[in-house]
């Protein structure tokens, strides 16, 4: 899948495509239908599929005081758009100056002039350009006068009627909810980053671990987790049962939110490297001990369950 920062660099093969349009923060199940009705309506008029995102979120940018907040930062998005099939990713950097460009301007300008779209596939409650006066009625009547066509996805909902969102994600994941974030998500959410070298306390206590902060992502409920962890091995990624504490670390007084994975018989070298880690089941809450021997013996009973919890998923 090709990546352009920019809608008016795109090269012809990119360009006359059928474009789905929106933030896509999890590329969910809800966002997924909508991205196989652009990849249809792609093939039946023999064109490239795409996706024109914008990078940073909006949200970022209008409430940058506020806790991060992402399911899928843009490395993570583009790798699912990838695996989804989709041609091209435009990703239209967004800050306060594109905020105010009108609605017409960014169908005139961008849709029109820079991509030369053919066809566009939105979400029924997409809204765009500025103070969000853009809407389906308004793609499909500028769209009948300069050519292209419009589909609107309507709400897509699971087996107990809820409509998928991100929002709703979010939830399920500050409840310690994996799995029902996962039945969303349609796969397991994940966080990736590199190993960082921590104070190499679970070393000596027989748990080493592999650190990640989570730099931009949402903070799952604080607790420990029975996880996968993937480690790149080239192209490849090799998943690994693990068990992780994802929190602050009360014990021994930590203040940074860190991941730490803790790999089941695993003898290499992580640091700096990165690793992928799918969050599977919830065990407990963090908690604070009153002695490192103590949360030691925790830690044994905590890998038990992972390892139990584990051994009837698949990575």
């Amino acid at each position: 899948m090709a990546i352009f920062r920019h809608s008016e660099t795109l090269p012809q093969e990119a360009r006359g495509g059928v474009v789905a349009i929106g933030n896509f923060d999890g590329v969910h199940l809800g966002h997924q239908a909508l991205l196989s009705e652009v990849k249809k309506t792609a093939a039946s008029l023999s064109a490239p599929s795409l996706v024109l995102t914008f990078e940073p979120h909006p949200r970022e940018v209008f409430q940058p005081d506020q806790p991060a907040f992402r399911l899928t930062p843009f490395r993570i998005k583009a790798r699912v758009l990838e695996a989804l099939g989709i041609d091209h990713m435009v990703a239209v950097h967004f800050d306060r100056a594109f905020s105010q460009r009108s609605a017409e301007s960014f169908v005139e300008d961008i849709l029109v002039e820079g991509m030369g779209v053919g066809h566009v596939v939105i979400g029924w409650d997409f809204c765009f350009g500025h103070q969000r006066r853009g809407d389906a009625a308004l793609l499909a009547e500028m769209g009948e006068r300069l050519g292209f066509g419009l589909t609107v996805v309507q709400p897509v909902t699971g087996g107990d009627g809820a409509v998928y969102s991100s929002s709703l994600i979010r939830e399920r994941l500050k409840e310690g909810d994996p799995s029902g974030a996962a039945a969303l998500l349609g796969r397991a959410f994940e966080i990736e980053g590199r190993v960082e070298k921590g104070q190499q306390l679970g070393r000596t206590l027989g748990f080493p671990t592999a650190n990640l902060t989570l730099d931009g992502y949402i903070e799952p409920a604080h607790g420990i987790y029975a996880v996968f962890a993937g480690v790149d091995e080239g192209e490849a990624t090799r998943y690994l049962p693990a068990v992780a504490n994802l929190g602050r670390r009360p014990t021994v007084e930590g203040k940074e939110t860190l991941l730490e994975v803790h790999l089941f018989d695993w003898s290499g070298d992580l640091y700096g490297k990165h690793l992928r880690v799918k969050l599977v089941g919830f065990l407990r809450p963090e908690e604070k001990f009153e002695s490192l021997e103590a949360m030691t013996e925790q830690m044994r009973r905590d890998a038990e369950k992972a390892r139990a919890l584990l051994a009837e998923s698949e990575a």
